[in-house]
């Protein structure tokens, strides 16, 4: 029997069932974070039926429902909103790659010109999650010089800092696909031109994400309390900019690691709220831009590695339908393997070694990801496999094929 609810309705059955809460248990929770004027509980409690089979559409109450499940109202309750950046070009600015690359040759940079430019760098951002690496490295280094090279034409003060910070934004992408590659040093040194570029241009975003980086960098290294350093550095240039929500979400994983429980739930819950307060993306698919979806992306990492294995699953459920097209296609494949992995740890805890090594297998299979990252998160399920079943073949198929990943020898 097919269940033709929205997908809200359906997750948030799922959500209390990862809790194990009645619907009695749910507006229990949900009552502390509504309005003095709201219904008595026994009403609510008729409403939430209501919501749960999809009868109606929860409008006033979505942001407290997602809250009491901990993540953001977009997260929860999305929006579309995709766009195609090479039309854009086209329709905003009537150019393609060759009249810009021609116009940047010129002795003066028209207004035109920064836009078609500034759109290029926002289609090169957005095709991060799934443009193969080896590609997206030669068009944003190709792109980073062309930018580079503008400095020395005549440009206005304000050109000029536009150029600074599509200059800063190319590095960013250039350095995070570098160190994806394996190329750790070279993405030090490009995060590090980033940085100098944000200060430059004055934009505290490109400022907070070359902070990040470096929280990433820490974070796949093991270095947990550099990972926190670097995030606060991040914080405290950019606190209310949506790079922050990211930051928060680096030392949650961090303190999830270092396995300090509570401060993992304060960082998750800052970065929510302040995810709350700001206004909904224009492009969701920007890597630089926080989107909502994501949120649940971060409390899946930290979830899984605080052991709430039913919680873990049933967000990366949420995570994988939400990143694949009604025709299997994957959107986000980096974030699709990730998911995965958490699968497989569930399952693997659950002592269900075949579900565990499909999943795992998966997602070291995908074409497009970010080895250190991958290798990282791949190695929680490496760790129970070793642990639980380290002397069957198959689990010994997958930790060997978890080291080649990592270049380590067998």
């Amino acid at each position: 029997m097919s269940d033709d609810r929205p997908d809200w309705a359906r997750r948030m059955v799922a959500e209390r069932v990862a809790r194990s809460w009645s619907q009695a248990d749910a507006v229990r929770a949900l009552m502390p974070r509504l309005d003095d004027d709201a219904p008595a509980e026994h009403d609510m409690l008729r409403q939430w039926k209501r919501w749960e089979s999809g009868e109606n559409y929860p409008r006033k109450y979505a942001s407290a429902i997602a809250a009491t499940f901990g993540t953001t109202t977009f997260a929860f309750f999305p929006m579309a909103g995709k766009r195609d950046g090479r039309a854009e070009i086209q329709a905003v600015s009537g150019m393609d790659t060759v009249d810009i690359v021609s116009r940047l040759r010129a002795s003066d940079v028209d207004t035109a010109t920064l836009d078609a430019l500034r759109i290029t760098t926002d289609r090169l951002c957005t095709e991060y999650a799934y443009m193969p690496a080896e590609q997206l490295l030669i068009e944003g280094k190709a792109w980073l010089g062309r930018v580079a090279n503008l400095q020395h034409q005549r440009l206005t003060l304000s050109q000029h800092r536009e150029v600074i910070a599509l200059a800063g934004q190319l590095a960013l992408l250039v350095g995070c696909v570098e160190y994806d590659s394996g190329l750790s040093t070279s993405a030090e040194s490009t995060r590090r031109a980033a940085l100098g570029l944000g200060d430059e241009a004055g934009h505290l975003g490109i400022q907070g994400w070359a902070h990040e980086m470096r929280a990433w960098f820490a974070l796949t290294a093991g270095d947990y309390r550099g990972v926190i350093a670097a995030a606060d550095a991040g914080l405290a240039v950019a606190p209310t900019e949506s790079v922050a929500v990211q930051l928060y979400a680096q030392k949650a994983k961090a303190w999830a690691r270092i396995g300090d429980r509570q401060q993992t739930e304060v960082a998750l819950d800052k970065g929510r709220q302040l995810l709350e307060s700001l206004p909904y993306p224009s492009n969701i698919e920007h890597h630089f831009v926080v989107d909502p979806a994501k949120f649940d992306f971060y409390r899946m990492d930290a979830y899984r590695r605080v052991g709430e294995d039913q919680m873990a699953a049933q967000i990366a459920g949420e995570v994988i339908r939400v990143h694949t097209d009604f025709d299997g296609t994957e959107k986000a494949p980096m974030r699709i393997s990730e998911a995965r992995v958490t699968l497989g740890v569930a399952a693997a805890r659950d002592g269900d070694l075949d579900t565990a090594l499909s999943y795992g297998e998966q997602a070291l299979g995908s074409n497009r990801r970010s080895v250190p990252s991958l290798a990282m998160v791949a190695s929680d399920l490496g760790s129970v496999l070793h642990q639980r079943y380290g002397q069957i073949g198959e689990a010994q198929e997958f930790l060997a094929h978890l080291r080649e990943l990592r270049g380590r020898p067998a």
